[in-house]
């Protein structure tokens, strides 16, 4: 079934039943004698028998004369049967491309008009790529994440025209446990995301596969493999920072588990204000203020960090400012917390929980990371090249 821009696949053998006329006759033909034999059917395939390089989004087609055609299959050289279904003008496809560098057997049946079975296949082989799309995905396979985390599929090559990225997002299946609307967005045109419209449920088991091996982009481009991921969505963690009382509120499942004094950044330095998500976690991380192009200001070691921002935005450590947590800002625009309440988060935090931060003079620019709640849902949608929401096939 095709949803959007979705993709999500029953695996099915597929029968293709083409019809050929061959009468006979006028008024005046004598009638056939019961132990007269018809013509046998005569079957021809494309690709013919031993092709080379053909191209992974060929469809199969067949044709018949005397007879007609009551089942094909096709399968890879392991014997395992390839889905796929007969369009209106007769030709198969597989539901998903075949891959690049891969033989194909076809097998064909046919039933004469006599009622006597022929059988026919061909072998062929697509081409091997010159060039190729490969990619990435997070979360990672097996993990657990919070209620705001992004899938993200992440691209080695540009993908910038709208047909193209329509057809990357077809090729896209995401199957829940607990079916939620969500869409994907292109982040640029080598990223592309998918969100829920509201946060995760808690428990939520999601797979997700990228259906790539095979699939053309633009003229020469082909997609390598596919990708498949599954992750689980653990207890929901939200949460709250406001500027204006120096004080991080931390809820689990709605319940708060810990309030934490803290020092934001200082005036110049301003913290960004938004929904952000924890976007990876170092017990121990270099902080060099050279790498935002201000060589000098600070070069140290921080302990029990939660990295908010691309741009270096942390939840982390900072015994120095202890004194100022709670009361003022005096940081470059990180989170500073004690050195006990930032070990504490930092075990607590799952990537993908939500740390929202409010009050600040500077917004959070989306792109700055994955950061996906920094959009309305219709300004989500706006990146979609198919411009829909998707609620999927609760099947696993």
């Amino acid at each position: 079934m095709r949803n959007g821009g979705t993709i999500l696949v029953s695996t099915f053998t597929v029968v293709l039943v083409l019809t050929t006329g061959c009468t006979s006759g006028g008024s005046n033909t004598p009638p056939k004698r019961q132990h007269e034999q018809g013509p046998m059917a005569k079957l021809s395939i494309t690709p013919a028998d031993g092709s080379k390089k053909v191209p992974p989004d060929t469809g199969i087609s067949v044709k018949v004369t005397d007879g007609k055609v009551t089942k094909l299959t096709v399968a890879d050289a392991k014997g395992r049967e390839v889905s796929g279904s007969a369009g209106v003008d007769g030709t198969w496809r597989p539901t998903w491309p075949f891959k690049p560098s891969t033989a194909y057997t076809v097998s064909v049946q046919a039933t004469s008009t006599d009622g006597r079975q022929v059988t026919k296949q061909a072998e062929f082989t697509t081409l091997k790529p010159k060039r190729v799309l490969e990619s990435g995905m997070s979360p990672l396979d097996g993990e657990k994440v919070g209620v705001g985390m992004p899938i993200q599929l992440l691209l080695s090559q540009p993908v910038t025209e709208q047909e193209d990225r329509a057809a990357v997002e077809r090729s896209l299946t995401v199957h829940m446990s607990k079916p939620v609307e969500g869409a994907w967005s292109w982040i640029s045109d080598r990223e592309i995301q998918y969100r829920p419209r509201e946060y995760w449920p808690t428990g939520e088991k999601v797979t997700v596969v990228a259906h790539l091996a095979g699939l053309r982009v633009g003229r020469s481009l082909w997609g390598a493999k596919d990708r498949r991921v599954t992750f689980t969505v653990g207890p929901e963690h939200i949460t709250k920072i406001r500027n204006s009382t120096h004080r991080a509120v931390v809820r689990k499942n709605g319940e708060i588990v810990k309030t934490i004094p803290v020092s934001l950044g200082k005036p110049g330095d301003e913290s960004y204000s938004g929904i952000m998500i924890a976007q990876e976690k170092a017990a121990d991380f270099f902080m060099d203020s050279a790498t935002i192009g201000r060589p000098g200001e600070y070069s140290a070691h921080t302990k029990w960090n939660v990295r908010m921002t691309y741009s270096g935005m942390f939840f982390h450590a900072a015994p120095w400012s202890t004194s100022a947590q709670g009361n003022r800002n005096v940081s470059h625009g990180c989170v500073n917390a004690s050195l006990a309440n930032a070990r504490w988060f930092y075990r607590f935090t799952q990537r993908g929980d939500i740390i929202e931060v409010t009050g600040t003079s500077r917004k959070l620019q989306f792109g700055n990371g994955p950061t996906p709640w920094a959009k309305s849902w219709e300004e989500w949608l706006a990146g979609s090249a198919l411009g829909k929401s998707i609620t999927p096939d609760p099947r696993l």
